[in-house]
Order: C-alpha cells, then sequence, then structure tokens
C-alpha cells in the first residue's frame, strides 16, 4: 500500500508535470473509482479549470483548482499516477485520465481498484472529516505533542504508528522500519514505553520518511534505494538482521506481517 514516502513523490510528481495545467477533459474508465461523486459532477467541476497547487496529508493528495475546492487522491493499495501524452494509449490499469491543454494527460492508474478519486470544498475540512491525526512530517508534531499522543493512547507502538486518527501517513512498511531504527519492540503496550524510547520513537518517526522520500524510495518500489542498515531490505525468509546479524522474526499483528529483530527490538 502507498504510504506517507508514495504519496510524497506522488505530490512532487503531479507538481512537476500537472501544476498550472489548465484541465480540457476528462475521461472515467471505471467509476466505481468515484465512490459516490457522479462522473458527470466531476466533469463539471473539474474542466476549464487549472491546478495551481497541491497538498499532501498523510496518504492523502489534494489538488487544488483555480475555480474553487480541491480534487483529492487516495492511493489504495496499488495507486500511481502517470504522465503521458493525450494521444496515447492509456496505461495498463488507468482508472482514470485528465487531459490538459497542453496535450499531454495525468493519468491515475491502480490494478486491484481500491484507490479513489474525489471533491473537497475545503482542504481542513475534508481532512478532519477523514478523521485524519496529525500529518507524521508535519512541523507542528513537535516532541511535547507526540508525548501527549502516546500518552492519551491505548495500545501497542505499532497499532500507534498505524492508526491514521492519531498521526496520519504511516502504514504497515514504515511503521517496521520506524521502530527497528528506534529500537522498540512492535508489541511493546504504549505505557511501557519510557521516555528516552518515545524520544527516539518521535525522532525516528520524522527522520525515515524523510529519507525514503530523498532517495525515491516508496513501501514497495525502490527499496534499494534505501540504506543498506533498513529493516526494509531484509524483509524476505531467511534474512539477517542488517544491524546485529540475528535472524529476522515475523509476527501477525492486526492481520499484518511485522517484521523486526527480536535481539535488536527485545520485548523486556
Amino acid at each position: 500500500m502507498p504510504e506517507l514516502p508514495d504519496v510524497e513523490n506522488y505530490k512532487r510528481y503531479l507538481d512537476r508535470h500537472a501544476r498550472q495545467q489548465v484541465i480540457s477533459g476528462i475521461a472515467v474508465a471505471d467509476d466505481r473509482l468515484l465512490g459516490k461523486l457522479s462522473p458527470t459532477r466531476l466533469r463539471r467541476r473539474v474542466v476549464g479549470a487549472q491546478l495551481v497547487s497541491s497538498r499532501r496529508h498523510g496518504k492523502h493528495l489534494l489538488a487544488a483548482l483555480d475555480t474553487g475546492g480541491w480534487m483529492t487522491f487516495h492511493f489504495g493499495m496499488t495507486g500511481a499516477l502517470a504522465y503521458v501524452e493525450a494521444s496515447a494509449e492509456p496505461p495498463p490499469y488507468a482508472r482514470l485520465r485528465l487531459a490538459f491543454s497542453n496535450g499531454r494527460s495525468l493519468a491515475f492508474t491502480d490494478p486491484r481498484k481500491l484507490g479513489r478519486v474525489g471533491l473537497a470544498d475545503d482542504a481542513d475540512r475534508f481532512i478532519a472529516e477523514e478523521n485524519l491525526g496529525p500529518d507524521a512530517l508535519d512541523p507542528k508534531l513537535s516532541l511535547a505533542r507526540f508525548r501527549d499522543i502516546v500518552a492519551g493512547g491505548r495500545g501497542n507502538a505499532k497499532s500507534l504508528l498505524m492508526d491514521q486518527s492519531r498521526i496520519a501517513g504511516i502504514g504497515n512498511i514504515y511503521a517496521d522500519e520506524i521502530l527497528f531504527q528506534a529500537r522498540i519492540h512492535p508489541e511493546k503496550p504504549l505505557r511501557r514505553l519510557t521516555s528516552p524510547e518515545v524520544a527516539r520513537l518521535h525522532a525516528d518517526l520524522r527522520r525515515v520518511p524523510k529519507i525514503a522520500i530523498a532517495r525515491g524510495a516508496g513501501s514497495e518500489s525502490f527499496i534499494d534505494k534505501l540504506p543498506a542498515s533498513y529493516l526494509l531490505r531484509h524483509r524476505r525468509k531467511g534474512d539477517r538482521c542488517p544491524r546485529c546479524g540475528g535472524p529476522i522474526e515475523t509476527l501477525r499483528m492486526a492481520g499484518r506481517t511485522t517484521y523486526f529483530c527480536p535481539r535488536c527490538q527485545s520485548l523486556r
């Protein structure tokens, strides 16, 4: 599933190719992508408008229209963006295409059909309605605020990172990496986190996604661009911990496979 680094790179891709472009047409190949929004209403709102800016919050990407309001994108499990010639064959699994007046188009591709595209009148209201917590890279997410989130929460360290209503942007894969870098066991209860552990967790919550973004790595793509010391490069059966050389182990948490090093991330 695309996580914060993927969506931030999609944002930069949209800014590079589609910002300031005038939308001359729209083709919806699968209207399930739109949920309750009708293709006709979407077409009326966006055709003739210019994409003037973008904003990412967690795993959501929003693109502002010069006519007012925002287009919203959530990438589900396999969504992505592709900028192509408008006259070219649609990219594989293209569910929606925005045609621009410059002869190019931006396609939303999604093999598993779990992404969605919508409209919002106000970005802040949309974020509130989606029940999203502060973005993991929001400068306002200070250590003091993070300590309050930890203190007010239940469950364990991994559930905290993956709960979009508490902190937005981190999914299963980057939660594992952040916990590995902070040397915290994924099942460690929040109430048992020490003050230094909370500080390390906050620091790596900020640091790990920034490094992934800078290197162009996502949750499942271009993993080899990450530092060799990252757990994400060792998520295969029989792999060894890049820090201590011990075996990597897995467990199931909320139906998802969690990778960790029992030596470096002791539950005791």
